[in-house]
């Protein structure tokens, strides 16, 4: 009773996708008319005349391309217009999937009982053999015998009631031969798989040779019949393996059965064009195969052939072509399509798709053993070839080839991350064997991306609209390859730094070899040259950062920029600027961060101040080389770097020098905070220099320029306030003489930094400006206010609590009084409103500082002094001020001499 239930659950199941499958045969041409009757309405609704008679009406042209013949719409018989006769706008249709999926509902509810039919009919002839199996009525070979005479005789019923009756939608036996056929290969199908799997009565090769049979007899009447002939036949053919049951040692060879089947959906979509039949075929092949590889592990290996040979299969076989000609738009363009554009071709989604299904198969395996990993390897590499090289004259194709590529590279990088088996026999060679031989694993890696890569750089050169995509994959492809090794896997450790650098160098030496061919071909136009000589630099670069410690390695970067530079000079190579734009960033990286200036600070001072201002040095150089050059771009970062490392250097060398005294550091001094905020204000200074780059990256520098600005705020912060002397009494001492001590070091040499940087970056907006000079000014304030106690105080006496001295409260009201009229002179010389409302306010804030506090704060002559310079002053300043207004007032001209 449970069997008997559990095979009308299958048969509901089975039922309603081969109802589906169905659906399109009948609705394709009840389209057709639908689209022939409302042209036909609308002509006539627009029509004022009669129509002219058929003779002069043009017949319709059907789309060209073999995928849109079930899909094509016929073009409306052209009217000759009279000069009363409007034009005939057609009607707009719905969208193909609203269509399609309302003929599918319609077929679904009249004819989903063929579908059943056809299905009761095929597990007759599976459960016929196995109840031979059960009551034991028949030997094993009668009992295969009993199915494929069965299964032979609803062939020939079905052809019978077709060639007799007629298998077209016109006749009452619609569907009919379509059901007993299709029932009968199914059958035929399980005879088979019984005499293989139940009863060993034949080879897997012979069993594998019978299923081709069945396959090519299900083509010859799948062009006959129908489609509802080739679901049925290709869902029992998937189904019959799992449906018949047994076992078997070593069930492989089913995957070479599954392949017959999906070679026999997409044989009959190519010559019959149902596109639905060949999806059908391809999820059915990848599907069985999977729940093949899950019931017997074994196979894994074989499924991974099994589905890189799908993917070559769907490739060729809808075109018809050894040589694949996929023709049209690529998929990924349809990111970019427009309205009107075209759309690709089902056959180019469908090898793009297969292609995108197998590459995640194969990149995403476990790869238990050695062997496993290693044919990964090869399939993904084999696949990327064939898309580079067999499929070259597949337009619509190319884009298909990233996916494999893209597979391998994460394959291997995966692999050794995880710890797969092959990364852990790699790094463990010479650990337990030290007389091991030299591991090729890494070496026969680095080969293998090389030869793909050259094979992307021959594509290149036979390739035209997209030539310099090719060259870029082969300039890139090997590359990173290796970096993957590197991230992965660790080679350096296992073979040795040198050893694995000279794989890098290998690459290099072939990026320069296609660089110089590609030169003798593109003439003027070396795009092509630039990204393979960028690639030969990069890789110099990387081999120098397996070798050379930090030091060197930030020099060398530097080098490779400068290198870089000279070869846009000597070459005319635009495509540089990125490999510059690359070497100014990871530099800025290494002295900022990686490894930064916690290393500077504590590295030998010749040797950080040979990094640092060897990076300085190596900017200038590199922006004089290209100055003649119309490098804006390029220009502008190594300007900004240079300023920015230079800086980096001067409070760098400063730090150093005052850490020598003993008396206080970088992390808790306010000298060493106040360095610390100059070095990363210069640092958002350069990157405000390059917001007139503009581009898409001007959000990240907006992004980076507010970091480094937080970054010295949170700095100059802590020097104003936990650092401060005058705020802390276990703050660090001040340090040098009255004038020149570290006070300017942590207060006035960023405001400094500050008004520089504004006065030299001309395109800064203009809010930003004003603001740094507020700042710069404010800086200075705080800067003069100190250096003024520290003056009366000393060292010693820089905490608030110790009081103020009458000549320090003077000397406060002096200096404001000094700064104000240089303000208000300045205003009246350079007519400046704000200059001249600053002075004002600087001079008031003197006299009211005079009489709140200097009066009772004061005494004796002191006081007296100070009243009495206060009311010089103001005097001066009045003749000062009516002095300038008639200077600069107009004069009457005096009389000519006649």
């Amino acid at each position: 009773m449970e069997t008997l239930v559990a095979l009308v659950v299958f048969a509901i199941l089975v039922a309603i996708p081969v109802s589906i499958v169905v659906l399109l045969v009948k609705q394709i041409r009840m389209r057709r008319r639908l689209d022939d009757l409302e042209r036909t309405v609308a002509q006539l609704r627009g029509a004022d005349t009669e129509l002219p008679p058929a003779s002069l009406q043009k017949p319709a042209e059907p789309l060209k391309g073999p995928w849109n013949q079930s899909k094509a719409k016929e073009k409306p018989a052209k009217i000759e217009p009279t000069k009363t006769q409007r034009p005939v706008k057609p009607p707009k249709e719905k969208s193909e999937q609203s269509n399609w999926l309302s003929r599918f509902g319609a077929w679904l509810r009249e004819n989903w009982f063929y579908a059943v039919s056809a299905l009761s009919l095929a597990l007759a002839g599976i459960f016929l053999v196995q109840y031979g199996v059960e009551t034991g009525l028949l030997p094993p070979a009668a009992r295969v015998v009993a199915a494929l005479t069965f299964g032979a005789a609803l062939i020939l019923f079905g052809e019978v009631v077709r060639r007799r009756f007629g298998d077209d939608e016109k006749f009452a036996s619609a569907y009919i031969p379509s059901v007993f056929s299709g029932a009968g290969l199914v059958t035929l199908f399980g005879g088979v798989l019984a005499a293989r799997q139940l009863y060993d009565l034949i080879g897997a090769e012979s069993a594998l040779f019978a299923m081709i049979v069945v396959a090519l007899i299900g083509l010859l009447l799948g062009w006959f019949h129908g489609p509802l002939l080739a679901a049925v036949s290709l869902i029992g053919a998937y189904a019959a393996p799992f449906v018949v049951g047994g076992t078997s040692e070593d069930p492989t060879w089913l995957l070479g059965y599954f392949l017959a089947v999906a070679v026999l959906g997409l044989g009959i979509d190519t010559v019959r064009r149902w596109a639905w039949i060949s999806i059908l075929s391809l999820v059915g092949a990848y599907g069985s195969g999977a729940m093949l590889v899950l019931s017997a592990p074994t196979t894994e290996s074989g499924y991974l052939i099994f589905v890189t040979v799908i993917a070559l299969v769907s490739i060729a076989i809808p075109v018809r072509r050894i040589w694949p000609d996929h023709s049209g738009p690529m998929t990924f363009e349809i990111f970019e399509r427009k309205d009107g554009d075209a759309w690709p071709a089902f056959p180019t989604l469908l090898g793009f798709g297969t292609v995108a299904v197998t590459s995640g198969i194969l990149s995403f395996n476990g790869a238990d053993s050695i062997a496993e990993f290693w044919l990964s390897v090869f399939l993904l590499s084999g696949l990327t070839l064939s898309l580079t090289l067999w499929a070259r004259n597949a337009r619509a194709l190319q884009d298909a080839t990233l996916l494999p590529a893209l597979g391998l590279v994460w394959f291997v990088l995966a692999h050794g991350l995880d710890g797969g088996l092959a990364a852990r026999d790699f790094a463990i060679t010479y650990a337990q064997t030290a007389e091991a031989d030299f591991p090729w694993v890494a070496t026969i890696l680095v080969a293998l991306g090389a030869i793909i890569s050259v094979c992307a750089a021959l594509r290149s050169f036979a390739s035209r609209r997209y030539s310099v995509v090719w060259a870029g994959a082969a300039a890139v492809f090997a590359p990173l390859l290796g970096i993957a090794l590197e991230i992965g896997w660790l080679p350096a450790v296992v073979i040795g730094a040198y050893t694995w650098a000279l794989h890098a160098v290998a690459l290099a030496v072939l990026m320069v070899v296609l660089a110089e061919r590609f030169a003798r071909v593109d003439g003027e136009e070396r795009i092509r040259t630039a990204l393979f000589t960028l690639s030969a630099l990069s890789c110099m670069t990387f081999a120098c950062v397996i070798v050379l410690s930090s030091a060197a390695l930030t020099i060398a970067i530097v080098v490779a920029t400068i290198v870089a530079a000279a070869l846009d000079r000597a070459f005319k190579l635009p495509p540089m600027s990125w490999f510059i734009w690359a070497g100014v960033f990871s530099v800025t990286v290494r002295l900022v961060l990686d490894p930064g200036l916690d290393w500077a600070n504590s590295a030998p001072l010749l040797e950080m101040t040979l990094v640092y201002g060897g990076a300085a040095v190596g900017f200038v150089v590199a922006w004089i080389v290209l100055k003649p050059l119309d490098r804006p771009v390029a220009k502008l970062l190594l300007e900004s770097a240079a300023w920015a490392t230079a800086g980096i250097l001067l409070s760098l060398l400063l730090l150093r020098w005052l850490e020598g005294f003993g008396e206080g550091g970088a992390q808790d001094s306010h000298w060493g905070l106040g360095l610390l905020s100059v070095i990363w204000l210069l640092l958002a200074y350069a990157q405000v220099q390059r917001f007139e780059i503009g581009g898409k990256l001007t959000e990240f520098r907006y992004l980076l320029a507010v970091f480094f600005a937080g970054h010295a705020a949170y700095r100059l912060g802590q020097a104003l306030t936990d650092a401060n002397p005058l705020l802390v009494p276990d703050a660090d001492p001040v340090m040098g003489l009255p004038v020149f001590n570290t006070l300017a070091v942590a207060y006035l040499l960023p405001g400094l930094a500050m008004l520089f940087s504004a006065l030299r970056i001309k395109p800064m907006p203009k809010l930003l400006r004003q603001v740094s000079y507020g700042l710069a000014v404010l800086l200075g304030s705080v800067w003069l206010g100190l250096m003024v106690r520290h003056f009366w105080q000393g060292a010693a006496g820089m905490y608030a609590d110790n009081g103020v001295s009458q000549p320090e409260l003077y000397t406060y009201t002096v200096v404001l009084l000094i700064i104000g009229a240089v303000l208000f002179y300045q205003s009246l010389a350079r007519q400046s409103g704000l200059m001249r409302k600053a002075g004002l306010a600087v001079i008031g804030l003197a006299v009211g500082k005079v009489f709140l506090i200097d009066i009772a704060g004061l005494g004796g002559l002191i006081r007296v002094f100070s009243l009495l310079v206060l009311g010089l002053s103001l005097a001066g300043l009045a003749w000062l001020n009516r002095w300038a207004k008639l200077r600069q007032s107009p004069q009457s001209p005096e009389p000519l001499d006649h």
